[in-house]
């Protein structure tokens, strides 16, 4: 019986992660961890049985307390109950599906207990990526992507002699590893003009044309933000440079990702767009599962397409690539900058073309710290929220 954790797990990838639990009869979640969703919540404890379940708003645990005073399950909140479930005993892999910088801590906190990760929460790696792959390797702990692109690659990199995880690599390992073809759809805007972007509403933004995700990842994938931070992942996931991580506009979401091995040859992972089969195959690997959906039929596909993405337009990608170049506490502020932006664009508080226009002012007013510590990534992150209130 394999045990999880599941942080977020009444978002997009948390439902979709139980749905692979309710398929299959050998996974126990042992502890399930919401932001303020206690209707979504109480479902799924009365249905799963986990000995933990999280809620970070205070008032809304002592709700659900009470809902399900009938169940034996021990309600926490905040940061300290994100990490009891993160860390809960039995627990064997985390799940970190919340969205934001509030999962570094309990994921660290689930490295530090020996949990494998099953990472869906980038901001992790982007911020703190300098502190979590060392503290795995040290403790023997699995990082197993999540996300769609890095799954992919993932898979790809099985190939080489001691598998997928960079931590088992050997110096003739990385050697073969010449570049990562990080996919992009394009979004929803993909060829607008800066002009067209101007009248964007939150609505258009929401129509992603491949993918169902939650509100931030596809508003972030409208604007390249989401691809700025799936270089910085990968950067840190597969220990590959920065200049050796290519971005390549692939619309039909058909190839995940590719990597370039030093040969010349060329892997891909493709299939159709469902975001089960990375959960799955990072809960079950290196074991691939049936798995119910659609399959993708050749004779009827008739051809696939790729660009060069318009980082003139779309400024964010661009923006992001210096955020890593730069390191220190820079991906910090990126990160920070638009995550507050795009909390104020989903209020309607800011045309859509300022979120990219905050990570640049951001960006440009901070002084990188090196190597920072988790206390000064979070004061970073304060910092830069700070700096933005005061000037928009």
């Amino acid at each position: 019986m394999r045990r999880i954790s599941i942080l977020g797990s009444t978002g997009s990838i948390g439902t979709q992660t139980l749905e692979i639990v309710r398929n299959n009869g050998d996974i126990e979640v042992t502890a399930l961890a919401a932001g303020h969703n206690t209707v979504a919540l109480e479902r799924q404890i009365r249905e799963f049985r986990p000995r933990i379940a999280c809620v970070w708003d205070e008032q809304k645990a002592m709700e659900l307390k009470t809902a399900v005073a009938d169940m034996p399950v021990k309600v926490v909140s905040g940061m300290d109950g994100l990490i009891e479930a993160a860390t809960e005993e039995t627990a064997q892999t985390v799940v970190t599906a919340v969205v934001g910088m509030i999962g570094i801590r309990p994921t660290i906190a689930a490295i530090e207990a020996g949990k494998d990760i099953a990472l869906a929460n980038k901001e992790t790696l982007v911020t703190a990526g300098h502190l979590i792959m060392p503290l795995a390797r040290e403790r023997g702990v699995r990082i197993l992507p999540v996300d769609s692109e890095h799954s992919a690659i993932f898979q790809c990199l099985t190939t080489l002699g001691a598998g997928a995880l960079p931590m088992d690599w050997d110096a003739n390992d990385r050697k073969q590893l010449t570049k990562i073809l990080l996919t992009a759809s394009g979004g929803p805007f993909r060829g607008y003009t800066r002009q067209q972007l101007q009248d964007v509403t939150l609505e258009d933004a929401l129509k992603h044309p491949n993918w169902s995700m939650g509100h931030k990842v596809t508003i972030d994938s409208s604007t390249m933000v989401n691809k700025g931070l799936e270089v910085m992942e990968a950067h840190w996931l597969f220990d590959v440079p920065v200049s050796q991580i290519q971005v390549v506009i692939q619309p039909k979401s058909i190839i995940h990702s590719m990597v370039e091995f030093a040969d010349g040859a060329v892997l891909a992972q493709l299939g159709t767009p469902d975001m089960r089969l990375p959960i799955q195959y990072a809960l079950y690997y290196p074991e691939r599962r049936p798995l119910p959906g659609d399959r993708l039929d050749f004779w009827s596909l008739t051809g696939i397409a790729f660009e060069k993405p318009d980082t003139e337009t779309f400024r964010a990608l661009k923006l992001a690539y210096q955020a890593a170049e730069t390191g220190g506490t820079m991906p910090t502020v990126f990160n920070a900058a638009n995550e507050h932006a795009v909390a104020r664009f989903v209020n309607h508080w800011i045309p859509y073309l300022t979120i990219t226009e905050m990570i640049e002012t951001a960006m440009s007013a901070h002084r990188p710290v090196p190597d920072p510590t988790l206390e000064q990534i979070l004061d970073t992150e304060q910092e830069t929220y700070e700096l933005l209130r005061s000037r928009y």
